[in-house]
This record gives structure tokens, sequence and C-alpha cells, in this order.
């Protein structure tokens, strides 16, 4: 185990200690394990840890399609899952839409502001007139219960019906190249959005970018191949691999970067 850790960074030390809590304890109960909605990289994590068992294997649920955050179940091997064992609720907001267009940072705003931890829910997804998010089961009451306004506009949450078609995904990732000076983030974000160093140290300084779900507030952190970097006002890029170095000496890089359709 030690091997595979050394392949994390060190702040992500707690989280795959707490994964390894979860291993044992699936292993000595010989029992399922359902976590809370996950990001990519925090998969990542767990199925790496994971998979080093023969006894274990994991199964993950978000309910959209090409859903970003899932629940996960680690469980014995002998177990097959039913859609009903991730406990995954869909739910939609009513509100009056003729008058008012509700944006992503206002649901997720809303939902946090009732004292939601961000695990307790999945995404977010939002067409015209219409917004659906994924919700653990174990929380959906007390989001019936406290989620009656977002801003001065008021909402109902409700369970979406079976037959509802769930929102599809309406992002599109481009990839282009690009040569850098280093891995540093604020080198890598100002070159893939065309700003300015001074500019790129700004947004990390004032904790407007995120490396991984994870705010970085260190112009100098290294990034690394996979890598996702979102920006306020920038959209989000990925580190999808290194390809060498030029004749000066600077990295190769391939980015892929998010466009959401108008």
């Amino acid at each position: 185990m030690e091997h595979l850790i050394q392949h994390f960074r060190k702040d992500e030390q707690p989280f795959i200690e707490q994964v390894i809590g979860w291993q044992r304890e699936v292993e000595d109960r010989y029992a399922p394990k359902l976590t809370d909605f996950l990001d990519p990289r925090q998969r990542f994590i767990v199925q790496s840890i994971i998979q080093q068992s023969e006894d274990l294997q994991v199964f993950t649920e978000g309910v959209f399609e090409e859903a970003e955050r899932k629940r996960m179940l680690i469980a014995p091997s002998y177990l097959q899952p039913e859609e009903s064992d991730f406990q995954i609720e869909v739910y939609s907001l009513s509100y009056p839409s003729k008058f008012v267009q509700l944006r992503h940072p206002d649901v997720l705003g809303a939902l946090l502001s009732i004292g939601l931890d961000r695990g307790k829910f999945g995404d977010i997804r939002l067409s015209e007139n219409t917004v659906q998010f994924a919700l653990a089961t174990e929380i959906a009451d007390y989001v019936r219960a406290n989620l009656s306004g977002i801003g001065k506009v008021k909402v109902h949450a409700e369970v979406v019906n079976p037959d509802t078609p769930y929102i599809l995904n309406e992002e599109q990732w481009s990839e282009s190249s690009h040569t850098v000076s280093s891995m540093r983030l604020d080198v890598v974000l100002a070159t893939i959005t065309n700003i300015s160093r001074q500019k790129s140290q700004s947004l990390i300084q004032a904790g407007k970018v995120k490396v991984n779900w994870t705010v970085r507030e260190a112009v100098a952190f290294e990034l690394q191949e996979g890598d996702i970097i979102s920006a306020r006002g920038y959209g989000r890029m990925k580190v999808i691999m290194t390809e060498g170095r030029t004749k000066k000496d600077k990295i190769r890089l391939q980015v892929g970067r998010l466009e959401q359709k108008v």
C-alpha cells in the first residue's frame, strides 16, 4: 500500500486514510459500504486503493448520464448491487420560471446554505426552465423541509417522476496543444486562458482557482497529467498529457477545455 500512496499528493493523505478505513470496514464486516457523492479525483483514489484487494470490488452510480459526482459502493466480491442500493433520488425545483432564471451557482449555494455537505448531493442539471439535482436519499426529507428559497425566489423541491427524462449533459470538450516553461499552476493557467501571468496569480491568490475540485491558492502549485483546473470566469480545463520538451526546453502540453453549449 505504501508504494501506492506515494503517487498521490500529500494533502490527499486524509482522504486516502479514510478510504483505507472503508476498506477495512468492508473486509471486517463482509458487508458493503456506501460512500457520499465523490468527485472524479476522489473516485480515482478509491478505485486505486480498493483494486489492490482481490476480495473487494467497487461500483459507481450518479443517476444522470455522464454524471460528474457519483456515489460508490465498496463491496465484497459476491455482491451484485441494484440501483436502489445507491440510495439516490432525483429532485426538481418548482419556481416562477417565467420571471426568473436560476443558474448553477444559485442552486449550489442554496443547497449548501441549508447546511448540506457537498457530498450529500450529486450533479445539478439545468435546462431552460427546469432544474434537477441528485440527492442522497437519507437527507431528502430534510431538503424538502428546508429548501424554500433561492435568493429572493421561492422554490419547492419535489422528487422527479420516474417517467420524466433526466436533463442531459450539454458540455463538450475541445483539445489544443500549448508549450509552457513549467508546470506551475499560474504558468499553465495563464497560457491556456491567454491571460497575463499577473492576472493568473491574482485569480489563484483570491481563491478563485481549483485543481481537482480543491481550491489552490499557491501560484507555484505543481500540476500533473490528469489534473482538472477550474477558474472562476474562465471555465474548466484538463491537463491531458505532457508530450516531451521543445528544443528550447519548454514543456509540450495537450490540454482539454470545457465548452458549454449555448
